[in-house]
């Protein structure tokens, strides 16, 4: 049961980290103010890092990952591209960057409720996650 907690714990982190990296990539080129760009840019950096450490507890586990679903995420890039269509700027970027964040915060903790046998690494593992995605809602709030 620990091991199972565990990998599929790891598998919603690793889809997370993905989907995050992706969103970020999907806005960067429309932001303007450069602490935005920056924060935006270190936030992707700490994912990739994130993505790193999860690939090596899932090559323990001798485990592929997760990808995003494919519908979430063509759901969000058409939520971007309509939205940035409409109204090309940093505080558009915010609200999205703000609305993914939150998404991925409440999809994690649920994740960390539903999988409470999975070991502390991974438990570990996705408080560091979900402290990231909160640190970032936070940090752009001025940009909104």
């Amino acid at each position: 049961m620990i091991e199972q907690d565990t990998i599929k714990l790891l598998r919603e982190c690793d889809a997370g980290v993905k989907m995050g990296v992706s969103s970020i990539e999907d806005v960067l080129d429309n932001v303007e103010n450069k602490e935005f760009k920056s924060l935006l840019t270190k936030c992707k950096e700490e994912h990739e890092t994130l993505e790193d450490e999860l690939q090596t507890l899932l090559d323990k586990y001798h485990d592929d990952g997760k990808d995003p679903a494919p519908i979430a995420k063509g759901m969000s890039w058409m939520k971007t591209n309509m939205k940035l269509a409409m109204n090309e700027s940093d505080k558009t970027v915010a609200d999205l960057m703000t609305d993914g964040c939150n998404m991925g915060v409440k999809s994690l903790n649920m994740y960390l409720n539903k999988y409470k046998a999975a070991d502390e690494v991974s438990k570990d593992i996705t408080k560091k996650l979900i402290n990231l995605e909160e640190k970032l809602a936070v940090d752009i709030r001025k940009f909104l």
